[in-house]
């Protein structure tokens, strides 16, 4: 059974910095589009960036300039360094793997920012 785990979250001050990670278990790790993906309470979950197999990367509006996606394949991982963290960045942060369509999520790690 395929699981993801995300860790790294917590609480931080604004403008400081978060390295979130989401190890996988399963296999075909390397041909997966990796994402990650926020929910502040109240709201829809929203898109944060994706990476491709191919390290193809897409972000949200809101997060370009500031956080980083990267994988780490030998190590079935992803990760997503953020940076010049702001209020509005608060969520649980989730990741999820698709491979043709097919989706699986983590459980979630709450990232808060203070102002």
């Amino acid at each position: 059974q395929v699981q993801l785990v995300e860790s790294g979250g917590g609480l931080v001050q604004a403008g400081g910095s978060l390295n979130l990670s989401c190890a996988a278990s399963g296999s075909f790790f390397r041909i997966a589009t990796m994402g990650w993906y926020r929910q502040a309470p109240g709201k829809q979950r929203e898109l944060v960036a994706t990476i491709t197999g191919g390290q193809h990367t897409n972000y949200a509006d809101s997060v370009k300039g500031r956080f980083t996606v990267s994988r780490d394949n030998a190590k079935n991982t992803v990760f997503l360094q953020m940076n010049s963290l702001k209020p509005e960045d608060t969520a649980v942060y989730y990741c999820n793997r698709d491979i043709a369509g097919v989706v699986i999520w983590g459980q979630g790690t709450q990232v808060t920012v203070s102002s």
